[in-house]
């Protein structure tokens, strides 16, 4: 990609220029750059312009080898790293070294068919200790192709002595299943796969979710993922970084699900195709983890190649016993080029929904306050984590009422199930999530795993079957994303989602706070 400086007597403008037109927020004007006068500028077709900054005026001292040393986002240098090359910049293809590699029961097959047609029958993959297979999609179900795809995941784990595998034999009870875990995303960060300054992929979109953990994390194809498992490496297209800075409080009625919908109501669900996109200011320094996975989970829902949090003390102490293997972070430079820079000062945000059927479909909860709702469905990688049950439980704990629609909750994983069972809700007594939900009248926990975030065969539990409207803590709402074409999704954070299911109706939950 082009590097362009337009130069007037008033104000320099650095940006990237391809399809869009964007700023680089924190760069300094290069010699090498063309010159345009401000009139020729005026006349280029541009999409948006998100600020004008001066440049910087420090000089770049040259490196000890006496060449100019360019200065890098972290994507630009986990995957320079990754592929041994001292210099990236967006734009330059690349071959990358994969750190881990995850595939699950939907995509596992396919790519392991792709590796033995292109590899051969009797190959190996590339190191039985980086590949990591989780089945959890369709799980839970008497469909016999569901059913075969783990078998056909088990047969290929005993062939290549795959060390990682999280495997469920009896399917009538999950928690008879030590090794079985649940959603893909939250398990790779319980088990500790995801670490900073590395390379994941998976056969998943949502893999962007452990961008929380400042590494470099995108889903891939099977045709991809055949070839990485018979290699180790990929060929990637270093993307341009996208910086978004939220400042300020985060009001007790927001989640991190209210902060990425706000993002991507934004910038539209093509905003970011093709970009990194980095997340950090006060606020998100303040965040969980599992507040920080929600954030780089949904960047794919903005058309995100990744999504990356820089790594603090919160990170280090989540990996403490997680993962004994040594990592090394790494973090923007300050003279790092961002393609365009958003600021947002969170403690004026309010609730928000993303209405049916596009997750950038933005509106505030309570301008949706007449919208009867049908049901309510809390779960998934985006929602389904152990805070999020926490959330809705103090919802529903401050209400004291019973809920007015049925209500489903499927934890992600078996850690997320028992936590329900066993952790005290702040301010209760002593009491569990899963006693608040009994009271409240909620469905049972279900089974962990994907459950009815993206359907799934027709006796997956919670599914949509018929044409409802459904306030939801997944992460997309297209016709027919939970089954029924004819379903209308409203994506929400877990406060929200509880709030509604008190109600019936698409609920603010500053109601019940």
């Amino acid at each position: 990609m082009d590097s362009m400086v337009f130069t007037s007597s008033y104000v320099t403008i650095s940006c990237f220029l391809k399809n869009d037109l964007g700023l680089s927020a924190l760069s300094s004007s290069s010699s090498n750059c063309s010159q345009f006068s401000a009139s020729k500028y005026r006349k280029m077709k541009s999409k948006k312009i998100v600020s004008v900054m001066a440049p910087q005026q420090t000089q770049r001292k040259p490196s000890t080898t006496g060449s100019v040393k360019n200065a890098m986002t972290m994507t630009e240098k986990i995957l320079a790293r990754a592929s041994e090359k001292p210099q990236l910049v967006p734009g330059d293809n690349v071959w990358v070294n994969v750190d881990v590699l995850m595939t699950h029961d939907v995509c596992g097959p396919g790519s392991i068919g792709i590796f033995k047609k292109e590899f051969g029958n009797n190959a190996k993959v590339w190191d039985r200790e980086k590949v990591v297979i989780i089945p959890d999609h369709y799980i839970f179900t008497k469909d016999e192709r569901a059913n075969r795809n783990v078998d056909i995941l088990r047969d290929f784990v005993k062939e290549q002595n795959i060390k990682y595998f999280y495997d469920i034999t009896d399917r009538s009870d999950f928690k008879v299943n030590p090794d079985y875990k649940g959603v893909c995303h939250v398990a790779l960060a319980q088990e500790g796969h995801c670490r900073p300054g590395e390379v994941l992929l998976g056969t998943d979109s949502h893999t962007c979710n452990a961008g929380a953990f400042g590494q470099f994390a995108s889903g891939i194809g099977n045709t991809d993922a055949g070839f990485v498992l018979g290699t180790g490496k990929i060929l990637l297209k270093v993307p341009p970084t996208l910086r978004f800075v939220m400042d300020g409080e985060m009001p007790d009625y927001l989640l991190a699900k209210d902060l990425i919908l706000q993002i991507i109501g934004e910038i539209s669900v093509a905003g970011a195709t093709y970009k990194s996109m980095e997340f950090v200011g006060s606020t998100v320094e303040s965040l969980t983890m599992e507040d920080r996975m929600t954030l780089c989970n949904m960047v794919v829902e903005a058309g995100g190649k990744n999504g990356v949090v820089p790594v603090d003390s919160t990170t280090h102490k989540y990996l403490e016993d997680k993962t004994s293997i040594p990592y090394e972070p790494v973090y923007s430079d300050d003279q790092a080029r961002f393609m365009s820079e958003y600021r947002f000062d969170v403690s004026k945000l309010e609730p928000l929904v993303a209405k049916p059927h596009s997750p950038d479909n933005r509106a505030l909860a309570r301008e949706c306050k007449d919208v009867k709702i049908d049901r309510v469905y809390i779960g998934s990688c985006t929602g389904g984590k152990t805070e999020d049950f926490l959330a809705a439980a103090k919802i529903f704990m401050a209400s004291g009422k019973k809920v007015k629609v049925p209500t489903f909750l499927v934890p992600a994983t078996q850690k997320v199930w028992v936590d329900v069972y066993t952790l005290p809700v702040p301010g209760s007594g002593g009491k569990t999530c899963a006693q608040i939900f009994e009271e409240a009248g909620c469905d049972t926990p279900g089974s962990p795993g994907c459950g009815a975030c993206l359907g799934g065969p027709r006796d997956t539990y919670a599914r949509m079957n018929e044409a409802q409207v459904c306030v939801s803590t997944t992460n997309r709402n297209f016709p027919g994303r939970m089954g029924n074409k004819e379903g209308q999704i409203y994506l929400a954070s877990p406060y929200t989602a509880a709030a509604s299911a008190l109600t019936g109706f698409v609920t603010d939950p500053r109601e019940f706070l």
